[in-house]
């Protein structure tokens, strides 16, 4: 059985048509893609309890589908009493099937959630087609129980594209049903 998400099928008949004629591309492969979604998450209390690391990486591995892993920090900064090697967050990175499933859920069922929620702001984009979007609660997601989470955090959710231009960048993600304000 060969399975494709709704919105894999949804860009090989819909947006590679409407951002080549948008654009006026030549050829097919030309089209921006999206080619993978990264979840992170940053622990700063993690410096005086090791348990909310496991605790971030185990809520992540539930969001994502796919194993979270644990960051460690780079350099010792004393401000923080923070040493190098010392775990700091959890990552995810999304690629093929398990990226558009993603795709999906976050557009159809955790942005909905949010409270107030008015669309995503345009103005995370980083010059080179990348978008990301911070989360302040990663309640939103309805795999995660509310009842079991000792502290509400914050994730961001980075959109990595093959598009040369924020436009490019913008205009792909809009096509794939990102909520961006007026």
């Amino acid at each position: 059985m060969d399975f494709s998400t709704k919105l894999k099928v949804k860009y090989q008949e819909q947006i590679v048509a409407a951002l080549t004629e948008e654009f006026g591309y030549k050829n097919r492969m030309e089209v921006p893609r999206l080619k993978k979604i990264v979840l992170s998450q940053g622990v700063g209390e993690a410096t005086g309890d090791k348990k909310l690391v496991e605790q971030a990486v185990e809520q992540m591995t539930m969001i994502a589908g796919q194993k979270a892993i644990t960051t460690y920090s780079k350099k010792d900064i004393s401000n923080f009493k923070l040493r190098k090697g010392m775990p700091i967050g959890a990552k995810v990175t999304l690629r093929g099937e398990r990226m558009y499933e993603f795709l999906e859920r976050l557009l159809w069922s955790a942005l909905p959630r949010i409270r107030d929620f008015n669309g995503i702001k345009n103005n995370g984009f980083d010059g080179r087609g990348n978008y990301t979007l911070g989360i302040t609660e990663q309640i939103i997601f309805p795999e995660i129980n509310i009842d079991r989470v000792p502290r509400i955090t914050g994730m961001d959710i980075t959109f990595v594209t093959s598009a040369d231009t924020d436009k490019e960048a913008l205009a792909l993600l809009k096509n794939f049903g990102l909520p961006f304000k007026k």
